[in-house]
């Protein structure tokens, strides 16, 4: 039986799921016998990754970890890993996300990088032991920037993300910019989708100081498709705040043609959006001009104000 998984945040996005595939490849290339496995539901996007590329998406975590050493890839923080992961050993942690609530028993090996995607820091370490990276490998990289770059418009980007995306795009034999949009278009549309799978498919938790908030976040090509539901959507926040005792809940209605945001903020410290972002909520809705990325723009002024 396999000792060692792999995985990435709750609530995968496509770097989490595209990592933890490239780093099994990485993994069992260098000859040590590990098991890529996902913690939540594979999102539209995701998926059209991987038919594209012809890869089976990892099986859905049913073990416990208690006795089991695990590779984490895309985070760090504990409460957005498995419910269990304070019972496994972890040995090795290839992320590109701030550190926080995270500590070991013993030493691991630690990489983190100021970069986009976690799969650009996976491309380094492949050519860094010498490792040929295969088409199918390549796509799962390169579709993984696309997805946390929004194809480089966000602010998150780097030129290392670029370069990187660049090269695999000639090993994976695609057309980077055709198939970034046919792939974003592809998880963007969110009409007719629950608000409980809108506010579900791509969120995380974070403890700011002795607050503890929550932010999900949804791409798509119409804000309006979402806004239409928004007093289903505000019911379920206010019932997932109650149930889990969140101080702030803010949904990112992310809009990738125009690369803004419209949030819906609800809970006892709503407030800290309007100082956070200067800007006033009017039924508990405000636009967010230029805001894209919830790890460099939402998260930060947030934390600024909470976390103190």
């Amino acid at each position: 039986m396999v000792n060692t998984f792999i995985f990435g945040h709750k609530n995968p996005d496509t770097d989490t799921i595209a990592s933890a595939l490239v780093m099994q490849d990485f993994q069992t290339q260098l000859g040590n016998d590990v098991q890529a496995v996902r913690l939540g539901d594979v999102s539209d996007e995701t998926q059209y990754a991987l038919d594209y590329f012809k890869v089976d998406a990892p099986s859905l975590l049913d073990t416990p970890l208690a006795g089991k050493e695990v590779i984490l890839v895309d985070h760090n923080e504990f409460q957005q890993s498995a419910d269990d992961i304070t019972d496994a050993t972890i040995t090795m942690v290839v992320d590109h996300h701030r550190i926080s609530n995270f500590e070991t028993g013993s030493p691991l090996y630690y990489r983190a990088e100021p970069v986009g995607c976690t799969t650009t820091i996976l491309k380094k370490m492949y050519e860094e032991h010498n490792i040929e990276i295969k088409p199918e490998i390549a796509g799962l990289m390169l579709s993984a920037i696309i997805s946390d770059t929004l194809l480089f418009k966000s602010p998150t980007c780097t030129e290392q993300d670029i370069k990187a995306c660049e090269a695999l795009a000639d090993i994976a034999k695609v057309d980077l910019n055709e198939y970034g949009l046919e792939m974003l278009k592809a998880g963007a549309s969110v009409k007719g989708k629950s608000p409980e799978f809108l506010l579900n498919m791509d969120a995380k938790s974070f403890n700011m100081n002795d607050k503890v908030v929550r932010i999900a976040q949804v791409n798509t090509v119409d804000v309006n498709e979402v806004l239409d539901i928004q007093e289903e959507v505000k019911n379920v926040i206010n019932k997932i705040i109650a149930e889990e005792k969140y101080d702030l809940f803010v949904f990112v209605i992310t809009d990738i043609l125009n690369s803004d945001s419209t949030v819906i903020a609800l809970g006892s410290e709503q407030q800290a959006v309007e100082k956070a972002f200067n800007t006033q909520l009017e039924n508990d809705i405000a636009v967010l001009p230029g805001v894209v990325s919830r790890k460099k723009q939402v998260v930060p002024p947030i934390d600024e104000l909470l976390g103190k």
